[in-house]
């Protein structure tokens, strides 16, 4: 039996570096990116570019970092901030600003928009300090060694996790990071890749996970079911006891990863998750893919994995392993090109490719590694066109007639009154943000909505998204409430997300029309 991933490791790194409370932060001429592009499910939903376009700076401390993005003009500002030295408590202090939501002891992520953190020059390492990514959307990790973060004994950071994501988060990508801890549970670590609480269209690429109790996972609890789109591909796994991912509910494509020595469990996929598990090397390891720890089953398809002295456990209980002779259960479609590597030379392509200071080599598709060309500068952009202004569309208003809800109502309103036809009544969410939907029976194709805002609340309703309520893929998003047309949609139920607003935002009629 092999032991518990606590009793094999060295206690964790100390703390050695001290650096001055706020560092540098250096703007620097013209405007670097992330070298190649993203990948995987990050590509969705508009894709991700983090800062591309925004000015450059150098941090070499955490208060920096944060003083970079308190820095900006708003919260949506493009950003690419290159960060080289350690990062550790001693130097991430909180810094306040309209553009910005920090703490001191994380790298703070909150409530902001279009950012890349690459590490350059002799290294990045976030030493005990976690990177803590909420109600953020399109941004980009890169290049970066994340170690040894607690959520328990001293010090802690960011619930233990080292890259952690929860509220809303939209379009991340993690590329040639390593993540790393000293320990399980016991030794005050958690998990080193976490998403929760509605987090989609993810990648993370060319990483490596170890010595880790806890891998990551997809949903803090069988009820979170609302994140998904998540793509892993040339990571390496070694020394996990589980979690590679867990994954409660979504859709998750693993491929080319290379796992080396999980301990107890490996793909997790429980409560109704898929996993289009492709081309793995699975190496000196336990009960790799299945449904573990919960009665309630998830499904996987695969297809050219290698298992190389892997172990299986027999069914039973809250145990089902995919193994010894793993079989698809469901089939997954994925929506984005990718080019596979042949499982036999998975460990040799990760070897040379995956982690941070590995020069972000990537496999060229057939086993050798090459370095991508750096991504274009300009900003980021969205498939959709959203089109606002006071001209009425033409055609039946799909709305009369059609269910609404939404995510809360002031005192006062009603969902109901946005698709009665009287622009004398509304709907008010209980705070400055939040969603209302129309909803049909059977699919319904729509290509246009109009917003109209109540009489002496015009202007009131400042930043949005539409979001096809069916998938969770967000079909337009911008500023300021008119009519709105992105590409014909069927679909069931259809989301005005408003994620700004000055003062009290009032709806009077959400319209929908086909064309």
């Amino acid at each position: 039996m092999r032991r518990p991933v606590a009793l094999r490791l060295c206690a964790a790194l100390a703390t050695t570096a001290v650096a001055a409370a706020t560092g540098t932060i250096l703007s620097l001429p013209g405007a670097s990116a992330a070298a190649g592009g993203a990948t995987g499910y990050a590509t969705q939903n508009g894709g991700t570019t983090g800062g591309a376009g925004g000015r450059t700076v150098r941090a070499t401390t955490g208060t920096a970092i944060h003083q970079a993005l308190c820095s900006r003009a708003d919260s949506g500002t493009p950003i690419i901030i290159e960060v080289e030295g350690t990062i550790n408590h001693a130097n991430t202090a909180k810094v306040s600003g309209d553009s910005c939501n920090t703490a001191a002891g994380v790298i703070e992520l909150k409530q902001i928009s279009n950012v890349t953190i690459i590490g350059v020059g002799g290294g990045a390492v976030f030493d005990q300090v976690g990177i803590h990514i909420r109600e953020a959307r399109n941004i980009i990790i890169q290049n970066v060694t994340v170690r040894n973060v607690k959520k328990s004994g001293s010090p802690t950071s960011n619930g233990g996790d080292a890259i952690g994501m929860e509220s809303g988060v939209r379009n991340v990508w993690v590329d040639h990071a390593t993540l790393e801890a000293s320990g399980g549970e016991p030794e005050g670590f958690d998990g080193l890749f976490d998403m929760k609480d509605d987090t989609q269209y993810v990648t993370l690429s060319y990483s490596v996970l170890r010595n880790s109790g806890r891998g990551g996972l997809v949903g803090s609890s069988e009820s979170d079911r609302s994140n998904g789109f998540i793509t892993y591909h040339h990571n390496l796994y070694e020394n996990i006891d589980s979690r590679t991912p867990l994954l409660r509910g979504g859709i998750a494509h693993i491929y080319n990863n290379h796992y080396v020595r999980l301990n107890e469990s490996g793909i997790n996929s429980r409560a109704g998750a898929r996993a289009k598990v492709d081309d793995n090397y699975f190496e000196d390891s336990k009960d790799v893919l299945g449904t573990f720890y919960t009665s309630e089953a998830g499904y996987w398809q695969v297809s050219g994995n290698i298992f190389d002295n892997v172990t299986w456990s027999g069914p039973g209980g809250e145990t089902n392993p995919a193994g010894p002779d793993p079989r698809s259960n469901t089939t997954v479609s994925i929506p984005y090109p990718y080019s596979l590597d042949g499982a036999s030379c998975v460990p040799g392509i990760v070897s040379r490719t995956a982690g941070a200071g590995k020069g972000l080599k990537v496999s060229d598709g057939g086993c050798s590694p090459q370095t991508p060309a750096p991504t274009p500068t300009t900003g980021p952009t969205s498939t959709p066109t959203p089109t606002t202004g006071p001209t009425q569309p033409g055609g039946t208003n799909l709305s009369l007639g059609a269910g609404a809800d939404g995510s809360g109502k002031a005192s006062g309103t009603s969902y109901g009154n946005v698709r009665d036809g009287d622009m004398g009544t509304y709907w008010s969410p209980s705070g400055s943000t939040g969603s209302i939907s129309i909803k049909w029976d059977s699919p319904t194709a729509v290509s246009r909505i109009n917003v109209r805002e109540a009489s002496g609340s015009a202007g009131g309703i400042r930043t949005w998204r539409v979001v096809n309520a069916d998938t969770g893929a967000v079909l337009a998003s911008g500023d300021g409430a008119g009519v709105i047309t992105f590409p014909r949609t069927s679909l069931r139920k259809i989301t005005f997300e408003i994620t700004g607003s000055t003062g009290t935002p009032k709806v009077a009629e959400y319209e929908t029309y086909a064309g």
